[in-house]
C-alpha cells in the first residue's frame, strides 16, 4: 500500500515525538487523530508495565510499529558484554509482549580508550550472531539503525546504510534488517542505491522520519526537527523506499524540547499535516 493524498494509514507516531504524553494519552491522542501506529521506547513502557502497555495499545486498536532500543554491543569487557546481551534478550521479550516484530538497535560507540572502528563493528556482528536466533524464536527481527557519523564515537559505529547492510547480510533477512532514518541518512549520496539494495534483499525493517535543522543545538541528540523545518526531502525518501516494495509503517521520530513544551494534540495535528503535504 503506497501513500495517497491525505492518507494516514501508514503513519506511526514514535512516542518520543510527544514525550510529554503518558502512554494512555499517547493511545487516546493517536486514536482521535486517526494515526494507526505507535513506536514505543523501553523506559516509559517498563515504568508503565510491559504487559499493561501491551493491553492498553491493543485495546485502543493501535499497532506497535517498533520498540526502541536494543544494542550497545561494542564493549570489550566480558562482564559488560554479558550484561548487554542479557539486556537485549530482555528487549526482545518486551518487543514480543508488545506485539511488535521490530526491535531497533543502536549498536554502540567506541569503548573508552579505543580507536578501532573495525573491531567494534566485529563485536556487533558477534552479538548479532548470539541474539538473532533468540529474536527469531520470539517473532522479532533485529533492525540495525545507522546513525549520522557525528555519533560514531559514543553511540553508534554504524554510520551508513551500507555499513548496516554489510552487517545485516551476514544473517537471514527475517532475523536482521535495517532502519532507514532520514535524519541520519539524508546527507549520503549513496543512500538511493543502498535503499534499493536493502529492498532487494528484504532487509527494510523500519522507515523513520525527522528533519535536519541548523544551526545544530548544543545537545545534538535533541536536535531533530519537525518535518519541513530543515534540509530533508521526505518525498524523495518515501518514493525510493516505496520503489523497493516496502509498504510498512512510516514512523515520525523527533527528539526536540520545543515540541515537548507544546500541547501534544497540536503537535500531532502538525505532524499529520506535514506528513500529508511533504511525505505523501
Amino acid at each position: 500500500m503506497t501513500g495517497v493524498s491525505g492518507d494516514l494509514t501508514r503513519l506511526s507516531l514514535n512516542q518520543e515525538t510527544i514525550k510529554q504524553w503518558s502512554l494512555p494519552e499517547l493511545a487516546e491522542g493517536c486514536v482521535k487523530a486517526g494515526v494507526p501506529g505507535v513506536g514505543l521506547w523501553r523506559a516509559p513502557v517498563q515504568e508503565y508495565g510491559v504487559e499493561a502497555a501491551a493491553r492498553l495499545i491493543r485495546d485502543a486498536g493501535l499497532a506497535v510499529t517498533s520498540l526502541c532500543r536494543g544494542g550497545f554491543f561494542t564493549a570489550i569487557d566480558p562482564t559488560e558484554r554479558a550484561a548487554a546481551l542479557a539486556d537485549n534478550r530482555a528487549a526482545i521479550d518486551e518487543a514480543a509482549t508488545l506485539g511488535t516484530d521490530t526491535l531497533i538497535l543502536v549498536s554502540g560507540g567506541l569503548p573508552p580508550g579505543s580507536r578501532d572502528l573495525t573491531a567494534a563493528r566485529e563485536r556487533i556482528a558477534d552479538a548479532l550472531a548470539e541474539l538473532a536466533p533468540y529474536a527469531a524464536d520470539h517473532g522479532v527481527r533485529l533492525a540495525i539503525e545507522p546513525l549520522h557519523p557525528m555519533y560514531a564515537s559514543d553511540r553508534c559505529v554504524v554510520s551508513t546504510l551500507a555499513q548496516a547492510l554489510d552487517l545485516a547480510e551476514r544473517f537471514p533477512a527475517d532475523q536482521v534488517g535495517v532502519v532507514v532514518d532520514t535524519y541520519h541518512l539524508w546527507w549520503d549520496d549513496t543512500v538511493a542505491a543502498q535503499i534499493a539494495r536493502a529492498g532487494a534483499g528484504g532487509r527494510l525493517a523500519s522507515f523513520q522520519l525527522a528533519d535536519w535543522i541548523t544551526p545544530l543545538p548544543e545537545g545534538v541528540l535533541l536536535g531533530r526537527g519537525q518535518l519541513g523545518d530543515g534540509s530533508v526531502d521526505f518525498r524523495w525518501f518515501r518514493e525510493h523506499v516505496d520503489a523497493t516494495g516496502f509498504d510498512g509503517p512510516i514512523e515520525v521520530e523527533i527528539f526536540n524540547p520545543a515540541l515537548w513544551a507544546r500541547d501534544g494534540a497540536e503537535v500531532l495535528a502538525e505532524v499529520a499535516d506535514r506528513y500529508r503535504t511533504l511525505v505523501l
